[in-house]
Parts: C-alpha cells; sequence; structure tokens
C-alpha cells in the first residue's frame, strides 16, 4: 500500500492505533534517519496490522473509526506517525508524544542532506527546503523553487539537478509498504497482543512491564493515562517513578506475586482496584519515609524495590499500623536499601520476600528476622562510612541520620527537618575539609569525596563557609551555635580539624556516624532490639558497592560542561545519574553526568558522560551516545546539536 494511501486511511477512519500501543517515541535522529533512508529508496521494513470489527475496535485517541472491517497497527507506528507528521504537517489523531520530534525537517539541495531546522545554520543558506512544504506543493514546488531562485545563477545551472531531487523527495508518498494482516475469528485480544509483544520485541525495546501494560490496556484502555497522572503526581513531589515500577507493585497487591506473568488472568476489575490501592500504599510509603526517615526526595530514595513487598504487606494490614509496626517496616525498609537486597535479581528476591511474608502471617518481624539470615548481622560498622562519593550505598543514609535527628545547621543553629521554608534553606551538599585544599595537598579522589568528609547544610550556610578550612571555621561555629557541631557527629578534638590530620579526622567521624546509625536503628526497633542480631564477622557480600573507579574528570569540571550545555539553550544534564537498565528496571551503574531523555527532551536520543568502563556497555547497550571525554561530548554536541561546522 502506497504511503499516501495509508495517510488518507488514517484520516478516514479505516486505519488507527489499537489502544494497548504505547505512546509515540521516537527522537529527531530517527525521524531524520527514516526520511533519509526512504529518499535514498532503502527498505525500511513491512507493516503489521489486526484487519477487525470497528464495532468492537478500542483504539487510540479522540478520532472516528470507519464502518466495518479497519486494521488497526500492531508493527510500524513509529514510521507511520513520523510520515504523516512531516507530510501532513501535523500529528494524527492517535498521536500520543512531543510532535517536535518530526516538526521542521528541511532538505539541503545542493548536500542532500536532512536535517531539522536551525535559524543561525540555515538563515544565509536558500538551498535549505521544508520537507512538509515540498509534500505539501507536490510536484508544483518543482516550478515554485524555480520562481524562488530566479536571481540565483548557481541555481539555474543546478536546476536540473535540484528538480530530481525534491521529485524524490516528494516521491516518497509513492512508496510501497508491505503490510501483513492478522486476521480470523481466533485471533482474540489475547492473542493479538501477544503477537504484538513478539514483534515489537525486536524493535524499539519493550519492558516486561509494558508488556504487561498492553494486555490491561487492551481490556481498560484508561489504564495507561491513570498510571501516568499518578506518575506526574509523584514527580512533582521529587519521586521519579516508572510505569514497571508501578505495576510491580499493583502486581504485588493483586496476585501476591513478583513476576508480571501472574496479572495476565486478572480481570479488568480487580486490576482497576489494584491500580486504586497500590496509589493509596505507595502515598503511604512515600508519607512516612519521607516524615520519618527524611528520605524526601528522589536522589536518597534508595531502596525502591522493597516498596512493592510494603504495598503487599499495608494491604493485608488494611492500611492500619500502630507505631512499632510502623517502624519495623521503616527499618526493613532502610536496611534493605543499606544493603543493597534488590541491587540484582529483583524479582527473585521480591518473591522471597513475599513468601516470607506470607508464611509467618504477614508479620514484619519475620521479614526483619530473613534479612538477618541472609546478611548475618545488621549493624553498622565504621568501615561502612568508608565508602565515597554520592554514588555510595550509606550517601542516602548519612541523609537520613541528617533528617532524622538533631542535626542543626552551622549557620542559624536550627535543626535541619524536611520542612524548611525558602529558597536559601534547601539542604545542600557540603564538603567539610574542602576540596581545592585537599587536591592542592595531595589527597585523592577517593579521599577528598569520602562520605565522612560530607554533611549537609542550608544552600546560604554552605556559600558563607565558601573554601575555608575546618580550624578557621569550627570555632565560629561552636561559639555562636554551641553543640550545633556534635549534632553533625564532628570529632570534637581540635586537633584533628587541621588538614595534616585530615584522615585521622575522616577515621574519627566514622565511628561517630556508625554509632550514630546503629542507635537509630535500634530506636526503630523499640522494644525488638534484639532483632539486630548478635555482632559477629561480616559474610562476603556478593552484592557489590556500586562502582567508585576514579572518574577521568572532575566534578567541578562536569559542572562547567554541564552549564555550557544550558547556555546553548539544551537541557540540563543531572549528575551522577543512577542508570535504572530498561529491560527489567535495575539499577546497574551510576553515570558521571546524562541526560537520559537527550539534550533537545524527547528529540535527541539519551547522552551520557561516563567513566566506568561497566557503564559504557551499559550505556551502549540502552541506546546511549556516551562518552568518556567532555572534549569528544562537546564536539558531539557542537557538530550534530548545534550544526556549528566552523
Amino acid at each position: 500500500m502506497k504511503v499516501s494511501t495509508i495517510l488518507d486511511h488514517i484520516d478516514s477512519g479505516h486505519i488507527a492505533l489499537p489502544e494497548f500501543q504505547r505512546g509515540y517515541v521516537w527522537n529527531r535522529e530517527q525521524v531524520r534517519g527514516l526520511f533519509d533512508s526512504l529518499y535514498r529508496r532503502y527498505p525500511v521494513g513491512s507493516l503489521l496490522v489486526w484487519a477487525t470489527e470497528s464495532k468492537s475496535a478500542k483504539h487510540r485517541g479522540e478520532g472516528h473509526l470507519a464502518a466495518g472491517i479497519i486494521k488497526l497497527l500492531l508493527d510500524g507506528q513509529q514510521r507511520i506517525t513520523s510520515l504523516y507528521g512531516v507530510i501532513r504537517g501535523k500529528a494524527p489523531k492517535f498521536f500520543d508524544g512531543d510532535a517536535r520530534a518530526f516538526t521542521g525537517l528541511y532538505f539541503h539541495l545542493e548536500d542532500e542532506l536532512f536535517q531539522f531546522y536551525q535559524p543561525i545554520k540555515m538563515k544565509d543558506d536558500p538551498l535549505w527546503v521544508s520537507v512538509t512544504e515540498l509534500m505539501k506543493q507536490g510536484f508544483g514546488a518543482i516550478g515554485n523553487l524555480s520562481a524562488k531562485f530566479k536571481d540565483y545563477p548557481e541555481f539555474t545551472e543546478r536546476y536540473e539537478t535540484y528538480a530530481s531531487r525534491v521529485a524524490q523527495i516528494i516521491g516518497i508518498q509513492d512508496i510501497d509498504f508491505h503490510i501483513a494482516e492478522v486476521t480470523g475469528e481466533d485471533k482474540t485480544i489475547d492473542v493479538v497482543v501477544d503477537i504484538f509483544n513478539k514483534v515489537n520485541s525486536g524493535g524499539t525495546t519493550l519492558s516486561k512491564g509494558d508488556l504487561a501494560l498492553a494486555k490491561i490496556s487492551a481490556e481498560w484502555p484508561d489504564a495507561r493515562d491513570l498510571m501516568d497522572e499518578k506518575l506526574t503526581q509523584w514527580e512533582q513531589a521529587n519521586f521519579t517513578f516508572t510505569r514497571d515500577w508501578f505495576l510491580r507493585s499493583v502486581n504485588t497487591l493483586v496476585t501476591g506475586e513478583a513476576k508480571f506473568s501472574y496479572l495476565h488472568d486478572v480481570s479488568a476489575e480487580d486490576i482497576y482496584g489494584g491500580f486504586k490501592k497500590a496509589f493509596a500504599h505507595i502515598d503511604t510509603c512515600l508519607n512516612i519515609i519521607s516524615g520519618r526517615l527524611g528520605l524526601d526526595h528522589d536522589r536518597v530514595f534508595f531502596g525502591r524495590y522493597a516498596i512493592p513487598v510494603l504495598v503487599r504487606f499495608l494491604e493485608e494490614q488494611k492500611g492500619n499500623l500502630d507505631v512499632a509496626q510502623r517502624d519495623k517496616m521503616l527499618f526493613w525498609y532502610a536496611q534493605a536499601g543499606m544493603w543493597g537486597r534488590f541491587s540484582s535479581s529483583t524479582e527473585s528476591k521480591i518473591d522471597e520476600d513475599l513468601e516470607v511474608l506470607k508464611g509467618s502471617n504477614y508479620d514484619i518481624d519475620a521479614l526483619i528476622k530473613a534479612l538477618l539470615l541472609s546478611r548475618g548481622n545488621l549493624s553498622v560498622r565504621a568501615e561502612h562510612f568508608d565508602s565515597w562519593s554520592r554514588r555510595a550505598r550509606f550517601y542516602p543514609v548519612l541523609y537520613m541520620l541528617t533528617r532524622m535527628g538533631e542535626a542543626r545547621d552551622w549557620g542559624n543553629g536550627l535543626p535541619l527537618k524536611a520542612n524548611l521554608l525558602g529558597k536559601m534553606s534547601s539542604l545542600e551538599l557540603h564538603h567539610i575539609f574542602p576540596r581545592s585544599v585537599l587536591y592542592k595537598a595531595g589527597y585523592g579522589k577517593a579521599e577528598v569525596n569520602s562520605l565522612a568528609n560530607f554533611c549537609f547544610l542550608t544552600k546560604d550556610t554552605n556559600l558563607r563557609i565558601s573554601n575555608r578550612l575546618p580550624e578557621d571555621y569550627f570555632p565560629e561555629i561552636e561559639k555562636n551555635h554551641p553543640g550545633a557541631l556534635e549534632s553533625q557527629w564532628i570529632p570534637l578534638d581540635s586537633e584533628l580539624w587541621s588538614i595534616d590530620r585530615y584522615p585521622e579526622f575522616l577515621k574519627a567521624r566514622r565511628e561517630l556516624l556508625a554509632k550514630e546509625t546503629n542507635q537509630l536503628f535500634e530506636s526503630l526497633l523499640h522494644d525488638s532490639r534484639h532483632l539486630l542480631g548478635q555482632e559477629k564477622e561480616q559474610p562476603t557480600d556478593t552484592q557489590a558497592e556500586p562502582s567508585q573507579t576514579e572518574t577521568e574528570v572532575e566534578d567541578s569540571e562536569l559542572r562547567k560542561i554541564n552549564a555550557w550545555v544550558v547556555e546553548q539553550g539544551l537541557s540540563a544534564g543531572e549528575l551522577n545519574y543512577d542508570f535504572v537498565a530498561p529491560h527489567n528496571n535495575e539499577q546497574t551503574t551510576v553515570f558521571d553526568l546524562a541526560w537520559p531523555d537527550g539534550l533537545q527532551v524527547g528529540l535527541t536520543t539519551p547522552v551520557a558522560i561516563v567513566s566506568d568502563p561497566n557503564g559504557l556497555v551499559s550505556a551502549s547497550k540502552a541506546g546511549y551516545r556516551s562518552f568518556t571525554s567532555l572534549q569528544d561530548f562537546r564536539d558531539y554536541v557542537e557538530r550534530e546539536i548545534l550544526f556549528d561546522e566552523a
């Protein structure tokens, strides 16, 4: 079927998108690549459609369906949407995505390049022509170009070549797509969804949650929108979750199992009830974790895959917890996050914990005992704070200590609770011994960014302390706010405040942090402190700490390149980005600086600056454009995003 006919059928309602399809996810580079391939008449694949009765077809969008047999796109949505968007100059009625991905595509008549509109690059070069305008004008565009360039002798000399290239572009509408059809009365919605899953698993990667959602949406079309609305609400509260993560909680609540396959036999009515209950229980978890533990934003919200287990627990408790149950639940959640319980084999670990709950008649003590059995000991030792950087698993623990205890700000002496107001009162990471001074003294990155050299202060205080050494500003703090240093677990031996005693300072503070952490956890257990177990040698932990390979570039340089990107009108990246593998939603590595939604959100491919070799592999598999050199990254931005060829 010709491209033009396919687009006409979309307009008439003879071709539509099934409700279980995911939204439009292509970016500008993919659209540009499609048109380049079609222009050169390269093969771009066939289409797969489901031929079914329109009266029973559940489709996406507000567009009407034609009477009789219609065709629902199972494979080819991204290509057909891109073609429709560029050729028609607008999105189809079933569209769900960012239309900027196909808006403003231009073609250079001499160089035969497709690029999206860049005013600086294109304004003084008349050979850039709008592909959409060419498509709308049809072959009349050739005559229009002739009139437009009558004062350009070089155009007249190349007229036949340019006219041929314009005709080649317009002729894209006459390209035939082979269309395979799924037909027959035996093709139920379940069968078609299974076909859709198998076909699409070879194209744009679909997670297990996407596949489960496809099944759910087939029977309950509003499921995706309802879920996305709630995910947006959580994001506005500084918690970013994925559809897969939420569906995992629905799964454990409705089926008592972690694997999404168990959702396939659940009715739409039960799924709807599961959504509502999961929303409520997750809200409860977030409220008590942020309110009691102080873990109030995404960066410090570790152990997120403990939440599906807690959702099941709360459902069995009917949402009613006494203070002791609540605190024990928080104890288990924080311990699971601290020891990386769900950092690998996520589904298996969730299933193990669900089985423990079920076998104990949903006693939270049983979960704690099981975690103790797997660990051998749940006590924290000073060496656990020996790790470094915000990538370390104990970084959220330090934040939790600050929020839960009576840690006080060094500028105003007030407790650093989660409800501080004012733009200068948000907590910032502070290096107790300034980095620049430590580097100058010969210390390495791991020592400079040791967790024991971190504390949290208000923005205003952080700015005022600036680059001063503790031996200079600690006496002022102690004089103005007695006890404020001790509240942040600072060794009070003033001899340790000098830079030549820095290693000893770190050792002493680690011991204070470990002692405070154990006391905090014991307080959460109330009268059940025996659950902590006896002190004994820790078993070898097979779940290694996140990579702490020294990066090739310092944080200051990363911040500079990030600021430069923003100056170019592009999106800011995220430092120390926790990468979650899309195929299983497991946290696998940390990128030094990343743009998971692209430098132009939704329009360009994900980009990352990565120093860890394992991170490079993960980035490549996930479709990231990755760089180990800041200069290479900058060259890429200038050449392929800003189109600066100077």
